[in-house]
């Protein structure tokens, strides 16, 4: 056997797969149509969302029920920033890649303002207290026409990034045109990596374990010297900043921004994503983030095809409903069978089986 060869049986098998994952991952916009393009960015930037909230509510114990108003804090956060003033509407013109910062720094900042709150309150306290925002954000959302353009919404400026403009401008790369979508992939690839990797080394390391303990035992975590109130605050402002980040790459996708998008539905989803993909994981808030925003897509495409689904408007079970009847039976059935989520199994087939 050559060395080549023997050097890459000696690789473990994890790696071989990441590996393997990253290369489909990277190649799939050249194969993929846009359907499954757009599907897979509406995907990723749940994932980002989710894997925000599964810090806070996962790791630290903290039930949020207004993920979704940070969410539309970076959407249009970034539309102000990016957008310019036409008509009634207020834009500043800024670089887009430095309104994308702004609004994730934006929202970063509603929940530092929040986070006072946040550092006192626990369980359906903090639920009920959180879910105020929901209200605020939808009255603000649908009345100050300046800057949300009211329930119309309004226009998404796309990004630009190292001289790219990430619009419907084509760009051929190997003979194959990429537009939006696929020009966006790679930059929601990015985002995803880099915000997973992040959060699996705060969970890694001693933050984790404060937030692990603070969710296991408050009172026992502040009496061995953990400053409980400040980290609940602190993980608050964090999933608000990733929370805004979902929301501009959301806004980046949608390509118009609607205030009815960023409800209390919105935010009931994020939690049955931490849910079925498992509580406390980065892996499990992404599987959870797939499942969820692939199932009402996929419903649509197929719908035709699917017995008790009906395309929108016919009269049946419209798909985004079936959806919702199938990753709520998912919710229970993982409660109840599953309570580690569908991450669970892995990682414990990974903690007993040796490296080979």
């Amino acid at each position: 056997m050559s060395e080549p060869a023997k050097r890459l049986r000696r690789l473990p098998r994890t790696a071989l797969l990441w590996s393997a994952g990253a290369v489909l991952l990277l190649a799939l916009p050249f194969y993929l149509d846009r359907f499954w393009l757009q599907a897979g960015l509406f995907a990723m930037a749940a994932a980002i969302g989710a894997i925000g909230l599964n810090l806070l509510t996962g790791a630290t114990g903290q039930l949020s029920m207004g993920h979704a108003f940070f969410l539309a804090v970076g959407a249009y956060g970034y539309c102000v920033f990016a957008g310019d003033s036409a008509g009634t509407l207020t834009g500043l013109g800024l670089p887009s890649w430095l309104a994308a910062v702004l609004a994730v720094a934006l929202a970063g900042v509603a929940g530092g303002l929040f986070s006072p709150i946040s550092g006192r309150l626990q369980g359906a306290y903090l639920g009920i207290a959180t879910l105020a925002l929901i209200f605020i954000g939808q009255h603000v959302l649908f009345n100050a026409h300046d800057l949300t353009g009211g329930f119309n919404g309004r226009d998404v400026p796309p990004l630009s990034l190292f001289g790219i403009t990430f619009d419907e401008s084509e760009l051929l790369v190997a003979a194959v045109p990429f537009g939006s979508a696929e020009k966006l992939w790679y930059v929601a690839l990015i985002a995803v990596a880099g915000c997973a990797l992040f959060a699996r080394g705060v969970l890694r390391g001693r933050p984790g374990r404060a937030m692990n303990a603070i969710r296991d035992h408050r009172i026992a975590a502040g009496v061995i010297g953990v400053p409980v109130a400040r980290y609940r605050a602190g993980v608050f402002v964090l999933s608000s900043m990733y929370a805004g980040l979902a929301g501009v790459l959301l806004a980046l996708v949608f390509q118009r921004t609607v205030p009815e998008y960023f409800g209390m539905i919105l935010s009931l989803e994020y939690l049955a994503m931490i849910v079925i993909g498992g509580l406390g994981s980065v892996a499990g808030a992404v599987v959870g983030a797939v499942f969820v925003s692939l199932l009402p897509q996929l419903l649509t495409r197929y719908s035709d095809a699917l017995p008790l689904v009906s395309a929108p408007g016919t009269g049946g079970v419209a798909p985004g409903e079936a959806s919702r009847y199938l990753y709520g039976a998912a919710v229970v059935a993982v409660v109840l069978f599953l309570p580690g989520g569908l991450v669970r199994p892995a990682l414990r087939r990974k903690t007993t089986t040796p490296e080979e």
